[in-house]
């Protein structure tokens, strides 16, 4: 990408992110106020809150992206099945599920394949427009690990897969994690998220081949880019 996108452009690859365990729902109504605003993809948010979300954005194209086995990926499949399915009862259109870590680095291939297979069902289940994210925590594993990986969510039925949650030791997202995962993906699209904190971060992210940002820092980054005369 040698030019800046549009605000609109950017925008709609952003999910506006806030993770915190303090997250208030004051703080919640105040996101989802700023995603009508910006028109970004969607809220990121602990599942909790969907329904508050989904009744904050209910006149908006903006959607509610809500996060499953979230920060470790260690709970058992049925766990996060049901957490995945409360989630899209309480009104999100996406889920953001983190892989069975353990399993992935200690080689159980058909624990992870099952683990996304079963969340995949019950997003599919509710309609065309839900989609699944998973997430990798890239860090955490090689790249081997990584290629692998993909292969295995692309068979269970995932829509993207992410690099990250933000909150592991081994950092967020980077260049070389999204190019990876661009160059294996296949069909399904790729989400950075960890420490995109800026419009450099974003446009990096973008340029290396993300379709999607995950990040708190939505709103400067909007502004940033206008700062630079993107206007629109």
């Amino acid at each position: 990408m040698d030019t800046l996108p549009s605000p609109a452009e950017l925008a709609s690859k952003i999910d506006h992110t806030l993770l915190k365990a303090e997250a208030t729902s004051d703080q919640i109504e105040q996101l989802c106020g700023e995603g009508k605003e910006h028109g970004f993809a969607a809220v990121c948010i602990n599942s909790v809150y969907a329904w508050l979300a989904a009744r904050c954005l209910a006149d908006s194209p903006t959607g509610v992206c809500c996060v499953v086995g979230f920060p470790l990926g260690a709970t058992p499949t049925a766990i996060k099945v049901a957490e995945a399915r409360r989630a899209i009862d309480d009104g999100a259109c996406e889920i953001d599920m983190v892989i069975h870590i353990g399993a992935m680095r200690g080689g159980q291939t058909r624990a992870v394949r099952e683990d996304v297979a079963a969340v995949a069902e019950v997003v599919h289940r509710a309609g065309d427009s839900r989609h699944l994210k998973v997430i990798l925590e890239c860090g955490a594993l090689t790249d081997e690990q990584i290629v692998l990986a993909c292969e295995l969510c692309g068979q269970a039925g995932a829509d993207f897969v992410k690099t990250s949650t933000g909150m592991h030791a081994s950092g967020g997202a980077t260049v070389e994690s999204v190019r990876l995962l661009r160059a294996h993906a296949g069909r399904m699209r790729v989400k950075a998220a960890g420490g995109i904190r800026s419009l450099d971060d974003a446009l990096a992210m973008i340029r290396a081949g993300a379709d999607r940002l995950g990040t708190s820092s939505g709103v400067a980054i909007m502004a940033a880019l206008r700062g630079r005369g993107t206007g629109g």
